[in-house]
């Protein structure tokens, strides 16, 4: 697929966004590092905080396209802006079109502390529960275009990957549940 269907995959995702998160957003880039292995396309969208939802969104867009056999894409909040988490999600982005395409379920190593000294490392591909299916699935009405998942990175602790390890997604998101754990907060401590 040529420049039309990647230039088609980004405007239809944006719109997208815009639909579940508004328009108070810039998009943004991480020009450092080896990221000319990834679309010319590809950007975060930093979604600043409104009167319906007082933290920052972070999505990466076009981290995949239509050519991925599950096109997904990733978002963070923060409590803060915070100019580093464009370098994770590029980082990640990166490492989902060089090394191993990221699925639902799957972990990835962040190589460094996600916010400040934050005890999480890592971050969990998992649902968005926070918005739904409304912003999960993204299925363009247009013939032979793949559905494209929307999907919340989480960041958690190196316990919290182990238990997910033993005891499976789901039995970490009850955990999750359970204790009410705050999303936004970097020094948060682990839920196991």
């Amino acid at each position: 697929m040529g420049y039309n269907s990647t230039r088609l995959y980004k405007d239809l995702l944006i719109e997208h966004y815009l639909n579940i998160w508004g328009n108070n957003f810039i998009e943004r880039t991480w020009d450092l590092g080896p990221m000319k292995e990834l679309s010319s396309d590809f950007s975060i969208l930093e979604f600043a905080p409104n009167v319906n939802r007082k933290m920052w969104t972070y999505s990466t867009c076009c981290m995949s396209t239509f050519t991925h056999v599950h096109p997904i894409e990733l978002h963070v909040f923060s409590s803060i802006k915070d100019d580093s988490i464009l370098e994770l999600l590029t980082s990640v982005s990166y490492y989902h079109n060089v090394d191993n395409n990221l699925d639902l379920g799957h972990i990835v190593n962040f190589g460094r502390s996600w916010q400040d000294s934050s005890q999480c490392y890592y971050g969990l591909v998992s649902l968005p529960y926070l918005d739904g299916p409304d912003l999960e699935i993204l299925n363009p009405d247009k013939e032979g275009l793949k559905a494209v998942h929307c999907y919340w990175l989480i960041p958690i602790t190196k316990s919290e990957l182990e238990f997910k390890k033993q005891f499976g997604l789901e039995v970490l998101e009850e955990k999750f549940d359970a204790t009410q754990f705050n999303y936004l907060d970097p020094k948060r401590n682990s839920v196991v």
